[in-house]
């Protein structure tokens, strides 16, 4: 893991799972920490210029906003797994998209407005990559949804 300093890391504590909603949520974070706001705006532009942090946003319930979601697991041959997972990830709905090792070995999650929609997408894909093994996994309970890391 790249080596973070002390700014760094309490800026990626406070980020992760209680984002300030405010008209100035960086200024509030800078306040928190003992920071300008220049600084955590610097300090979190080099975080995702250098790939620590992928990105800045909220995290949905699909079905609180009418939509329903799913783990897809695909068997993709080695030489097709670049072309597979343009394809994959040409769908706004497809939210990850991994590279696992095992017999289905490419594994994303979608949300769609419905199970239907999802069905259909996966059809097109099978269609346009040629990989007919695509599993639709969809949660029937979901027990954590939370991921939150101290660095």
């Amino acid at each position: 893991m790249n080596d973070l300093n002390r700014d760094e890391r309490a800026i990626v504590n406070r980020i992760q799972s209680d984002f300030p909603i405010t008209s100035r949520p960086f200024a509030t974070i800078a306040e928190e920490l003992g920071l300008s706001e220049k600084q955590v705006i610097d300090i979190l532009v080099h975080l995702k210029k250098a790939g620590i942090i992928r990105r800045i946003g909220g995290n949905f319930v699909p079905h609180k906003l009418d939509h329903v979601s799913t783990l897809c697991a695909a068997k993709v041959p080695e030489d097709k797994i670049d072309a597979f997972a343009i394809v994959v990830n040409g769908y706004p709905g497809v939210t990850h998209n991994y590279q696992r090792k095992n017999e289905y070995n490419v594994w994303f999650t979608f949300i769609a407005p419905s199970m239907d929609q999802i069905e259909s997408h996966l059809e097109d894909i099978s269609r346009k990559t040629g990989i007919s093994e695509i599993l639709n996994l969809p949660a029937t309970r979901v027990f954590k949804i939370k991921a939150e890391f101290s660095v």
